[in-house]
C-alpha cells in the first residue's frame, strides 16, 4: 500500500529555501548549505544520472532507499519551473504530477519520466499518483507550499527531515502555517551524521 511521504532538508532555524527563488536562482541559492551532506554522497549523483560524490556510506544508503521506495512524485509549479531548465533527462524515472493553473500537454521524456500538469488540485494529483505508483510510495517533492498543502489536508503519513547545522535567518520556512492539531506525531528514527541529523516521523491523523 502506498504511503504519502516527503523527504526534505532544512536549516537549524527551519528554512527550506532562501529568498528570491527562480530558475536562475534555484532554492534561493541555499541548496549548497542545507544539502551539502547529500552532495557528498555518490548515491545522490547516481540517482540523478550524473557522476559525482566523495563517498558511499550510511547517508548514501538512506538516499538510495528513498529513491527505491518512491513510485510517483507530486510537486508545485514553482519547483518545476526552477528545475525544468537544469534537470537531466529522465531524472525522476517515473510519473511526476505538477500542480499548476497552466494547461499543458504531458511532457514525455526519454526513458520512464513523464510530467503531467494538474489543474484541479491536490486530490486529483494524488489519485493519479496512486495509480502510477504501483504500490510504492508517493513523494511530495516540494516546494514548501505544496508540502504544507498536503500536511494541512491530513494526507501525509511519514516524513524524513535532514537538519543541516546552519542558520539562514531568512527565506521560506517549511512548517509556517501548519495546522498544529491535525496529527499525532511520533519520532520513529533518529540518525546522526557528520553533516546533518536525519529525523523520521510517523503521522497519524487525529479523528
Amino acid at each position: 500500500m502506498s504511503k504519502i511521504i516527503f523527504d526534505s532538508a532544512i536549516s537549524l532555524d527551519g528554512f527550506f529555501a532562501g529568498d528570491n527563488r527562480g530558475p536562475d536562482n534555484p532554492m534561493g541559492g541555499v541548496s549548497g548549505k542545507i544539502h551539502s551532506w547529500m552532495f557528498k554522497q555518490k548515491a545522490f549523483w547516481k540517482n540523478i544520472n550524473r557522476e559525482g560524490g566523495e563517498e558511499y556510506g550510511a547517508d548514501s544508503k538512506l538516499i538510495d532507499e528513498v529513491f527505491a521506495r518512491t513510485g510517483a512524485y507530486i510537486m508545485g509549479k514553482r519547483m518545476f519551473e526552477e528545475g525544468e531548465v537544469h534537470w537531466a533527462e529522465d531524472l525522476y524515472k517515473t510519473d511526476v504530477y505538477v500542480l499548476t493553473h497552466e494547461r499543458r500537454e504531458p511532457w514525455v521524456q526519454k526513458g520512464t519520466t513523464t510530467f503531467y500538469f494538474i489543474n484541479d488540485g491536490i486530490q486529483s494529483a494524488l489519485e493519479k499518483a496512486r495509480r502510477s505508483a504501483g504500490g510504492k510510495d508517493i513523494r511530495i517533492q516540494g516546494g514548501a507550499d505544496t508540502i504544507r498543502q498536503f500536511l494541512n489536508a491530513g494526507l501525509v503519513e511519514e516524513f524524513f527531515i535532514h537538519i543541516a547545522p546552519v542558520f539562514l535567518e531568512s527565506g521560506i520556512r517549511l512548517f509556517d502555517g501548519i495546522d498544529k492539531d491535525k496529527y499525532e506525531i511520533q519520532i520513529i528514527e533518529v540518525i546522526p551524521s557528520d553533516q546533518t541529523t536525519h529525523l523520521r516521523y510517523r503521522l497519524t491523523k487525529k479523528v
